[in-house]
Order: C-alpha cells, then sequence, then structure tokens
C-alpha cells in the first residue's frame, strides 16, 4: 500500500470534518446554540426517551458535562426531562415543543451546507467515497452503515 497516500488521508479527513464543522458552526450561530447542544437536540429527536447516560456516551462526554448542555436546552425550553417509569433514579429525554423551529433551522443550515459542498461532485464519486469511509468506521469499531443527517445535524 502507498505509504505517502494513507499518510496524508488521515489529515484530510480530519481536515475536511474541522472546515465542514467550523462552516455549520458559522451559519448556525444566530440560533444561539452551540455544537454540542444541537448534536443533543438531533440525539434526543433521533431517541425519544433516551436518558443522560447514553447521551453521555453517544456524545463522547462525561455525563456531568452533558447535564449541563442538558439544564441549559431544559432552560430554553427545548427537551423535557421526564421520569422513567422503571427507574425513580433515571430520567428520560423528550424533545419539548419550543425545539421545533430552532431544529427547522437546524435541517435548513445543514441541507444547504451538503448542496454546497458537495456540489459538482460525481455521484459515483461520492459512493466510492462513502464506501470507503464506511469501511473505515467499520474497521475504527464503529457501526458500518453510513451517517445520516440525523446524526449530527450536518
Amino acid at each position: 500500500m502507498d505509504q505517502s497516500i494513507t499518510s496524508t488521508l488521515g489529515f484530510l479527513i480530519g481536515d475536511v470534518t474541522r472546515l465542514y464543522r467550523r462552516e455549520f458552526d458559522r451559519r448556525a450561530a444566530h440560533l444561539g446554540l452551540t455544537r454540542v447542544q444541537w448534536r443533543a437536540l438531533r440525539r434526543i429527536e433521533r431517541v425519544e426517551g433516551l436518558t443522560q447516560v447514553a447521551l453521555a456516551e453517544d456524545l463522547e462526554l462525561a455525563p456531568i458535562a452533558v447535564g449541563r448542555v442538558l439544564d441549559r436546552l431544559e432552560k430554553a425550553g427545548f427537551i423535557e426531562r421526564r421520569p422513567d417509569p422503571t427507574d425513580r433514579r433515571c430520567w428520560r429525554l423528550h424533545l419539548a415543543p419550543g425545539s421545533a423551529m430552532v431544529m427547522a433551522g437546524v435541517d435548513r443550515i445543514a441541507s444547504e451546507l451538503r448542496e454546497e459542498v458537495f456540489a459538482g461532485i460525481a455521484l459515483s464519486d461520492l459512493e466510492t467515497t462513502e464506501h470507503v469511509m464506511a469501511t473505515l468506521k467499520e474497521r475504527l469499531g464503529g457501526q458500518a452503515r453510513p451517517s445520516t443527517k440525523a446524526d449530527d445535524g450536518a
């Protein structure tokens, strides 16, 4: 295997990820959410009734840090904590009606960014890239399926 391509590919993946996130953050700044807040909202939307511990694992953050994020989201009216019917020590996370407008904004920004970034790239190239990235993800211990916009908002 060509060492030059494999040694630079990891850096390129990191750079593209960092630049994509930075551009999304720039476009979403007017929504008043941090990246971790909109990622938490997106995850709760995808898995209604998620626990704080499970959300912390998904976001790769300490539970105490996620607790502070959730406190702010709850105060803003974006989420609700509901008691678990079988475990009184546990709270389940649900989107509150107040989150609909901000989630629509996140969806619009994500859609526009994807359209701009991927414009002009051949579908076959995107399919090949998706296949390679899914293979790398699987080999690194992740799920083999490709990500969707619901995974992280962008």
